[in-house]
């Protein structure tokens, strides 16, 4: 499990978590969240039970929702049936012992505190929710639960960095048309037409806009660590039948 020293609060835990700790076994091998993969479902309930432990819940206040790569925020207050998961990408939250979380496996997962109000947020940030306003949408449902802005500590924790995030001339071509302050996280590659996309970079900039100051990158690549990450276009780059996910995670810590 990977900390931001950012969120290492009082009253706190999260955890960006990695594919070490687990039970289960080849391409998931081993600490697999992903309850969308075709991973045994009861290694992936056991391993979720791990990563609830270390966070200090019950692994039924050990939430996250079922992802659509939107911009839509849900707000938490308790736990939720697997079955019943909503459909969203964000989680805010002000109560305690309930953890929240995003599940990847190269999209950005941000973390997020208002350590003084005791509300927090999980956001999981891709492309396409980072373009439609994820990361403004979280902000928003906090500041709606007693958060403000100047307070929020936000840390982005592993993804695809842009060495290894070629993307074609429409995405190139969509960024532009709707955000044309994009361009600077668009570097060269030896391919026309394309591009090497800084996410990370970009989801730190929406974080900046939306009038959060304090902001923490742990820089570390999903695509280039494989013995420490999983990674979507990786697994696909190798043709590979599925692949993990991990949970990144935040919970206000019971009184």
């Amino acid at each position: 499990m990977i900390e931001a020293a950012c969120l290492q609060l009082t009253g706190i835990r999260h955890g960006f978590f990695t594919r070490d700790g687990g039970v289960s076994e080849g391409l998931y091998a081993s600490l697999n969240g992903g309850t969308g993969s075709r991973d045994a479902p009861d290694k992936v309930t056991e391993n979720r039970a791990r990563m609830a432990a270390t966070l200090g819940v019950a692994p039924a206040r050990f939430l996250t929702c079922y992802q659509v790569h939107s911009p839509t925020v849900v707000v938490a207050q308790g736990p939720w049936a697997g079955e019943a998961r909503p459909k969203a990408d964000a989680i805010v939250t002000r109560m305690r012992a309930l953890a929240i979380g995003v599940t990847t496996a190269d999209c950005g997962p941000v973390l997020l505190a208002d350590p003084q109000a005791g509300v927090i947020g999980a956001a999981h940030a891709g492309w396409r929710g980072a373009l439609t306003g994820v990361i403004e949408a979280t902000v928003a449902a906090m500041e709606s639960l007693g958060a403000a802005k100047s307070r929020i500590r936000a840390a982005i924790g592993p993804m695809i960095r842009q060495d290894n995030y070629e993307v074609g001339p429409d995405l190139i071509a969509r960024f532009a048309a709707e955000d044309a302050a994009s361009r600077r996280f668009f570097g060269p590659t030896a391919r026309d037409g394309h591009a090497q996309f800084d996410l990370a970079g970009y989801v730190g900039a929406r974080l900046a806009r939306a009038g959060v100051a304090d902001i923490e990158d742990v820089r570390l690549c999903t695509y280039a660590e494989e013995a420490r990450f999983f990674s979507y276009r990786r697994s696909s780059h190798r043709g590979e039948a599925d692949y993990g996910r991990h949970v990144n995670a935040i919970a206000l810590a019971a009184e």
